[in-house]
C-alpha cells in the first residue's frame, strides 16, 4: 500500500445513511404507538392489575406464629432473623424481623411456615429513604389475613407418586419428617423439650442410674409435631435425628 492510499481522505459519509434511516425507525414507532395499546403504564398514575397468584413482601399473622423458625432458615437470602418481642397474652417470645432490602419475594417463607403465620401480601411498594426502614419489625410485619395470602406447600411421596396418586397438602400428608433418637447418645438434659415450639416433647422416666437417679428420654407427640427441626439443633449431643419422607 502506497503512502498516498494509506493516508487519503475518506469520503463524506451519504446523508441517507445516518440522517435517514433513523428518523424512518422514529416514524414507523410512532405510528405504531399511536395506533396500537403502548407496551407501558404511566405508573404511579396507572397500574398494572396483580394476578391472583402474586406475591408481594411477606406479612405475619402473629397470633399463629410459634417461633419455629423454620422461615428463618429456609429463607434463600437470610433476610429474616428472629428478634425477641413483647406479644400480648404471651409475653416475651421469638418473632420474625424482614429485611425487605434483601427479600426477593420468593414465598418459600409462607410456603413452609407450618401454621400459615407468614402470609404473602400484595404490597410491592416498598421504596425508602434508608436501609433502615425496610427492616420491618413483627409489628410492622403484621398483615390483614385474607383467603389467598396463605402459600401452602404440596407435595406426593415418591412411593406414592408411582402409583398416580395427586399430590396434596405437606401438613394433611400422614407421613411427614420426624426426629428420631438415638438413645446411646442422650444424656436427658431437656434442651429439646424447652427448644420445641409446638409442645410436643415430654420428658418421662425410663429408669435409673447406678446411683439411683431417674433416667429421662424424650417422648414425642407426633401429631403435633411441626418437623421445625429445633429439637436437633438445640441438642448437645447430637442425639436426634430427622428422619426424611420421599
Amino acid at each position: 500500500m502506497t503512502e498516498a492510499k494509506r493516508y487519503k481522505r475518506r469520503e463524506p459519509p451519504k446523508p441517507t445513511g445516518y440522517i435517514t434511516k433513523p428518523l424512518g425507525v422514529t416514524l414507523r414507532q410512532t405510528i405504531k404507538s399511536t395506533i396500537n395499546r403502548p407496551n407501558t403504564v404511566l405508573y404511579p398514575w396507572e397500574k398494572l392489575q396483580l394476578p391472583d397468584c402474586f406475591r408481594g413482601r411477606p406479612g405475619l399473622v402473629i397470633q399463629e406464629c410459634i417461633g419455629c423458625g423454620m422461615c428463618m432458615r429456609i429463607c434463600p437470602n437470610k433476610c429474616i432473623e428472629l428478634v425477641e418481642v413483647d406479644v400480648p397474652e404471651r409475653g416475651k417470645c421469638k418473632r420474625p424481623q424482614v429485611d425487605l432490602g434483601r427479600c426477593m419475594m420468593c414465598g418459600y417463607c409462607a410456603e413452609y411456615c407450618p401454621t400459615d403465620a407468614m402470609i404473602v401480601t400484595p404490597e410491592y411498594e416498598l421504596a425508602a429513604t434508608s436501609r433502615r426502614e425496610l427492616i420491618l419489625d413483627p409489628f410492622e410485619l403484621i398483615h390483614e389475613h385474607k383467603p389467598g395470602y396463605e402459600v401452602h406447600r404440596v407435595e406426593v411421596l415418591q412411593s406414592e407418586a408411582s402409583k398416580g396418586k395427586d399430590a396434596v397438602e405437606y401438613r394433611f400428608m400422614d407421613e411427614k419428617d420426624a426426629p428420631i433418637l438415638d438413645n446411646d447418645a442422650c444424656i436427658g438434659c431437656g434442651r429439646c423439650m424447652k427448644a420445641c415450639p409446638s409442645d410436643c416433647i415430654e420428658m418421662v422416666e425410663v429408669g435409673k442410674n447406678e446411683k439411683g437417679k431417674p433416667i429421662k428420654r424424650p417422648k414425642f407427640d407426633f401429631t403435633n409435631c411441626v418437623s421445625c427441626e429445633n429439637c436437633v439443633l438445640t441438642c448437645p449431643k447430637d442425639a436426634l435425628k430427622m428422619k426424611e419422607v420421599v
